[in-house]
């Protein structure tokens, strides 16, 4: 588009044309509030386009220099600083949004001359948002608790301070790498954290299947715990023993989800499987959820996650996965086949995924991949023995014998693919 209007207008024209466009956006946004506001408001309609202007032809004047761009960018942000001065006299209290949307529009001008068009035209849009989305906003900085603003802040710390400066290369008997360890780390703890902001935003809607959907992407032997201890104070045997299968089919997706990041080989062998059981899973829970129940009446949620990133379980899951690729090594070279299958049943009785994700590193180098895929599906199955036999000691009698039933039909299904395997 603007390649056409280059053929029409001199190349000046249309970056004048730009900046008008451009600035006047945000001063017909501004001049909405100032016909709303019932005190002093600077800018409008005609004092952005023409701030946008004095950025532009600053700009121009100066041939691109950085220096009489700046001091120009001082001069308007002095007479804003007097407008604020004025606007606080006024009402006594005010905000600085409208002088500070005035010195971006200065920058707008500055950059369109510098033919930057898509970071002044992103400033633009983004700075519209901003002043438009001022409720919604201010709502969403009055539901949000400083601890949710740390758990952020410990997410940026694992993913945007930690792992850009690990070294990515193999150190060691045993080629560990610093940087796919902690990315390992990373993409556990993204899923576990996403399942939890959407469990906090969902906070007392759904029953007791999205809880064990949200928890199985989470931790599904965690929702496996709460629920039977649940069910041990409410005897609604049907509704809590689907809730406990849905979190365990939830787990084939979160697995196969990692897979797909970390090994592909292993995702093309088991990616199909994992999704079949999901399915299966999904579709006997509603099942169940829906058989009659005496007792029935309205099961709310009620477990709320704690947070997935304290920066000591992170810790913790990086060393357990160090200890599981170092003996899922040695395993396969000191006891072979047999020896991996048996760190993968041992291992379903606690976490899975150390063990899991370390296969995904030592699949297709060390260890053959028909021999990893065996191994992960015997320790998820194993896993889902372990978590019935909790729902039957922690939960009541009817949902225990229920529950150990289905997870463990579910761990046989799941074993299913050995027959294909080719070792």
């Amino acid at each position: 588009m603007l390649t056409e209007l280059y053929r029409w207008l001199p190349p000046e024209g249309v970056k004048i044309l730009v900046v008008l466009f451009l600035s006047f956006l945000t001063g017909l946004e501004r001049e909405e509030r100032k016909g709303a506001a019932e005190h002093y408001t600077f800018g409008g309609v005609r004092t952005f386009p023409l701030v946008g202007l004095l950025g532009y032809a600053m700009a121009l004047l100066a041939s691109g220099e950085l220096l009489p761009i700046t001091l120009g960018f001082g001069v308007v942000g002095g007479f804003l600083m007097l407008s604020y001065r004025h606007k606080l006299q006024d009402s006594g209290t005010a905000g600085v949004t409208t002088e500070m949307s005035g010195l971006a529009t200065y920058l707008v001008g500055a950059l369109v001359y510098k033919e930057q068009f898509w970071i002044a035209t992103t400033l633009s849009v983004a700075s519209m948002f901003l002043l438009e989305l001022k409720a919604a906003l201010e709502s969403l900085a009055k539901r949000t608790t400083g601890e949710e603003i740390l758990t952020f802040t410990k997410f940026l710390l694992l993913t945007a301070v930690i792992l850009p400066v690990l070294p990515n290369k193999e150190f060691g008997p045993f080629q560990i790498n610093p940087f796919r360890t902690w990315l390992v780390v990373v993409a556990v703890s993204a899923v576990s954290y996403g399942s939890y902001v959407i469990q906090k935003l969902t906070k007392g809607q759904g029953g007791v299947l999205l809880a064990a959907i949200l928890g199985g992407a989470y931790s599904s032997t965690v929702t496996t715990i709460v629920l039977s201890r649940r069910a041990a104070r409410e005897y609604h045997a049907g509704v809590f023993s689907a809730g406990i299968l849905m979190a365990s089919g939830v787990m084939y997706l979160r697995l196969a989800a990692l897979l797909f990041l970390f090994n592909r080989t292993l995702f093309l062998a088991l990616g199909a499987p994992f999704a079949a059981l999901a399915a299966l899973a999904a579709i006997a829970s509603w099942l169940l959820f829906r058989l009659p129940d005496h007792k029935r009446g309205e099961v709310k949620r009620e477990y709320e996650p704690h947070n997935p990133l304290e920066l000591r379980a992170a810790l913790l899951f990086a060393l357990l996965f160090l200890v599981m690729l170092i003996a899922t090594r040695l395993a396969i070279v000191y006891l072979g086949k047999a020896g991996v299958y048996g760190l993968a049943a041992v291992m379903g009785v606690t976490d899975v995924d150390p063990f899991i994700m370390g296969m995904t590193q030592s699949a297709g180098s060390i260890t053959p991949v028909p021999v990893g895929a065996a191994a992960i599906l015997v320790a998820a199955s194993s896993n889902n023995v372990v978590k019935g036999i909790y729902a039957l000691a922690l939960g009541d009698r009817a949902t225990g014998r229920r529950s150990l039933f289905l997870l463990t039909g579910l761990a046989l299904l799941g074993l299913s693919p050995l027959l294909w395997l080719r070792f």
